[in-house]
């Protein structure tokens, strides 16, 4: 049986760890040639040993999205190593938290930077070459739907206390995503976004091995939520869980195959039945 995405060529932010390393996987194991990026190059370079141990093929790109001149490297890896790109997922990000009170000026501009920023222009720098592409397509008779596939999350949709930043941020990506479904249409892209619940990701889970603290950017970041508060959560969850990365990654890749080829402009919820936070 032919994969669904066999010779695809597919770029994801963040891909080194939890759901962006989850995606990496699902989208090559259906036959998907990977760009990946992580800020870790430890971490993004294990994601793309374990896709060729598994007979598929990965590039990396390590560096921050927040870089002005990260766009135009991680594109043109796809394009010397790959000779092409059909879907580009915009997934790096983390959280810094705070009430609006104590946010630091830096805390803003960073979360925006990241979720925000990062992915326009990665989109702004790939439009030039997506446009040459099915030009390309268009002289050898082929119709290529391409796709793009934002994450977003339920906290811009609902909005989450201490997180001015990252719900101002992911609520923007979602009006992004809409916007670009109407300018990309007519280059045969869908452009669609991945708002997630909670999943089970260094997010939310202070698990012993980083003990809650990472280095993001060279800020100490406090990651996790409180082991009962958590358990509180997940009983406002109608499946009675989080979602695991592997889950989170099904709802991206529904995004990128054939059959929603005609789905655009949409913004997905991944939450196990969860309408509000």
């Amino acid at each position: 049986m032919t994969r669904k995405l066999e010779g695809k060529v597919a770029l994801v932010t963040g891909a080194g760890r939890g759901i962006g390393r989850s995606i990496a996987l699902k989208l090559a194991g259906e036959g998907a040639r990977l760009v990946l990026n992580d800020l870790d190059q430890e971490v993004g370079e294990s994601a793309a040993k374990l896709i060729k141990d598994s007979g598929g093929q990965a590039l990396t790109c390590i560096g921050s999205v927040s870089d002005p001149a990260f766009p135009e490297r991680f594109l043109q890896t796809a394009m010397d190593g790959f000779g092409g790109m059909d879907i580009i997922v915009n997934n790096a990000g983390y959280t810094w938290d705070s009430v609006i009170q104590k946010m630091t000026d830096e805390q803003w501009h960073s979360i925006i930077d990241c979720h925000m920023t990062a992915p326009f222009r990665i989109l702004r720098a790939a439009q030039p070459i997506i446009r040459s592409l099915v030009k390309s397509d268009q002289v050898n008779g082929r119709r290529n739907v391409r796709k793009v596939v934002n994450v977003s999350s339920m906290s811009g949709m609902f909005g989450n206390a201490g997180q001015t930043n990252y719900a101002g941020a992911k609520a923007g990506i979602i009006g992004m995503t809409k916007a670009l479904a109407k300018e990309w249409g007519r280059l045969h892209v869908t452009v669609n976004s991945v708002s997630y619940g909670l999943i089970n990701t260094r997010l939310i889970n202070t698990s012993a091995d980083h003990g809650g603290i990472s280095t993001v950017e060279g800020h100490a970041i406090k990651f996790g939520v409180n082991r009962d508060l958590l358990a509180n959560l997940e009983q406002t969850i109608p499946m009675g869980r989080v979602g695991t990365t592997e889950e989170a990654a099904g709802a991206v890749y529904l995004l990128c195959i054939p059959e929603s080829d005609y789905i655009s402009g949409h913004n997905l919820v991944c939450s196990g039945g969860l309408t509000g936070v």
